[in-house]
């Protein structure tokens, strides 16, 4: 029977990190390895992935979730990886879900599987990601850049390895996930997608996303260069319709300058593209990129 880890990078976990590593010890089919990364943390996360029996992997320095990531795969003895931040939950029946991939005479390097946003402080459900097969099927480098993926992928660890894992370019650290799923495409790795709600990623009040909202917009910038020079002249459409997108959320965000040097990206790529919106905007935006946004974000504010 194949062999499956469960690799968790944490960094001052220990007040999350019980909830997953019950759910981890829950599973129909229990996991051949689980493995923490303990980023050099300040509480107990050692002791307690311990205590749940997990193999701990102990940093000397803090180097972050992408570089711990690799460095839990270079540890494992299975044949197949799963990463999980240490602040989101398994569904009971992923390993079984996991497992049906894992046989497959034709198994694909990488198999997006479905979950769900929760408001941890509410219960409330924010989204249910599932991908669409087809669109995957038909051009996987268009599909990882249309689609925002994060974690929750069941990943072959020998072509994960032989791609060198996750980019650790600090530039990019906050978009890590969706960057390497970009890499990974780019790079040829075959992908697959099992649309099974498998578990949860929750949203939290304190959250990067919630106290610094500028960070992954900024990553996002460094990111989608990154993505242009590689493709080319390929996808120029795609990706400046992302770069639109970080735009808008850098400007809420109170990232001008985000904002300013990814509309000048977008002139780079394809001076003609132009973002989506009402004609006003679009005629605004012809005249004055970067103050159709600073305006329409301004605007915005005052109505709401």
């Amino acid at each position: 029977m194949p062999t499956l880890a469960l690799c968790i990078p944490a960094y001052n976990a220990a007040w999350c990190l019980p909830r997953l590593l019950v759910s981890a010890k829950q599973q129909q089919i229990p996991f051949d390895e689980i493995l923490v990364y303990n980023d050099c943390s300040t509480d107990n996360t050692s002791e307690i992935a311990v205590e749940f029996g997990a193999t701990v992997v102990t940093g000397v320095k803090n180097i972050g979730c992408s570089a711990g990531k690799n460095k839990l795969a270079e540890s494992v003895k299975s044949e197949w990886i799963f990463f999980i931040d240490a602040d989101d939950e398994l569904y009971s029946d992923f390993t079984v879900v996991a497992h049906k991939w894992m046989v497959k005479q034709e198994q694909p390097d990488v198999v997006l599987m479905g979950y769900k946003g929760i408001d941890f402080s509410s219960g409330k459900v924010l989204d249910e990601v599932k991908y669409d097969r087809d669109e995957l099927k038909r051009d996987s480098v268009k599909f990882t850049i249309d689609n925002k993926i994060v974690n929750f992928e069941l990943i072959k660890k020998e072509p994960f390895l032989k791609i060198g894992g996750f980019d650790i370019d600090p530039d990019i650290l906050y978009v890590e996930d969706r960057a390497f799923a970009l890499k990974a495409a780019l790079m040829g790795l075959s992908f697959d997608v099992g649309n099974d709600i498998i578990g949860v990623k929750y949203f939290f009040p304190g959250g990067m996303s919630v106290v610094d909202k500028s960070k992954w917009p900024r990553a996002g910038y460094h990111l989608w260069t990154k993505v242009n020079e590689a493709v080319g002249d390929r996808y120029p459409n795609e990706i400046c319709y992302q770069l639109f997108q970080n735009a808008v959320w850098a400007g809420k965000a109170n990232g001008w300058g985000t904002v300013k040097k990814s509309l000048q990206l977008v002139q780079k790529i394809n001076p003609a593209c132009l973002p989506p919106g009402s004609e006003l905007f679009q005629l605004t935006f012809k005249i004055s990129p970067f103050y159709s946004f600073y305006f329409r974000e301004l605007v915005g504010r005052i109505l709401h």
